[in-house]
């Protein structure tokens, strides 16, 4: 297995899982996100979902638990929209790249002020 199909499979899950995210999910828990990366397994059997969302660390926490709580769901449609012989189990970490930009951003501007 190339590591180019493992890409082009993780694109595809980026997509299907943020328009099932987006139209289909109804956990309240799970507000306003985005699907910011998809690292696939080479076997393509296992994804790391990156995401980012708005709010608190509350407000993040209540989005990882209601997207764990989800994940079978998740699943079962992804199976059904790629059609591999294996769907591949779902982990759903927070990026914090976002955060951390808007932080050097911060920084760069108070000294650009002094």
């Amino acid at each position: 297995m190339t590591i180019d199909r493992a890409e082009r499979v993780a694109e595809l899950v980026k997509d299907e899982l943020s328009h099932i995210i987006m139209t289909e999910l109804r956990d309240p828990r799970v507000g306003f996100i985005t699907i910011t990366g998809v690292k696939m397994s080479p076997d393509l059997r296992h994804t790391k979902i990156y995401f980012s969302t708005l709010g608190d660390k509350g407000e993040r926490e209540r989005t990882i638990a209601g997207l764990k709580q989800a994940t079978g769901f998740l699943r079962r449609e992804l199976g059904h929209r790629l059609r591999l012989r294996y769907c591949p189990t779902l982990s759903f970490y927070f990026d914090t790249s976002i955060e951390y930009g808007a932080h050097i951003d911060q920084l760069l501007q108070r000294l650009k002020k002094n």
